[in-house]
């Protein structure tokens, strides 16, 4: 009974430290240096994770019931737990970034947002940008428009604004509209000259009419 009691304070920590957790992952920390085992709990303390090492039979007690009893099979040898319950891939992230570095940490496996990945599926899911990431992204991507929409503005400005832009379109307007007033001219002018011509043609006519008549008095 004494050692189950001593046992209980220990599982509840862990129990309450998984409850609500995005993400658990489990590591096989043999091997690491003081050195490396110290750098390693100040990254993930600082990307706001829980990493403890406790007993695999703490943690098994605390996992049954929970979404994490996936992970049991896993408790087995040295193991250290992190945890987190604001961004679900942070602790695969540090983690996996670090063995890149101290390759002696072996990722066993874990759980995120309720499923359950192998040690392979946690280095993928390490791979997924952090939410701050995303969100500079995101926003990137919102501001590119209206930067480029403040740019052209600020442009307009400085050329004195598009009203006086579009000004000398507006002036040149009218000239375009006298051009066929004044081809149209010569042919008015033209006109008259035409109607002239047959006046002058029958004019002639009777003319011609009294240059005949003393031709036929001869002929008597």
């Amino acid at each position: 009974m004494a050692k189950v009691e001593l046992k209980k304070p220990v599982i509840n920590e862990i129990a309450e430290n998984i409850n609500g957790a995005q993400s658990v992952v489990l590591v096989d920390y043999r091997g690491l240096t003081v050195e490396q085992d110290t750098q390693l709990r100040k990254q993930l303390r600082e990307s706001g994770i829980t990493y403890k090492v406790y007993k695999n039979t703490m943690m098994n007690f605390a996992f049954k019931g929970t979404d994490f009893e996936a992970l049991a099979p896993l408790l087995e040898g040295p193991s250290a737990v992190a945890i987190s319950k604001e961004d679900a891939t942070a602790p695969a992230r540090v983690l996996a970034k670090f063995a890149k570095t101290a390759p002696a940490l072996e990722l066993k496996g874990g759980v995120v947002e309720g499923v359950y990945y192998d040690a392979k599926g946690i280095g993928s899911i390490a791979t997924i940008p952090s939410r701050e990431e995303l969100l500079s992204k995101l926003l990137g991507s919102i501001q590119s428009p209206i930067a480029n929409f403040a740019r052209v503005m600020k442009q307009l400005a400085e050329k004195g604004g598009a009203s006086e832009c579009e000004a000398p379109v507006k002036e040149e307007a009218p000239a375009e509209e006298a051009a066929p007033a004044e081809e149209a001219a010569p042919a008015e002018e033209a006109a008259p000259a035409e109607a002239a011509a047959p006046a002058e043609e029958t004019a002639e006519a009777p003319a011609a009419t009294e240059e005949a008549a003393p031709e036929e008095k001869t002929e008597e």
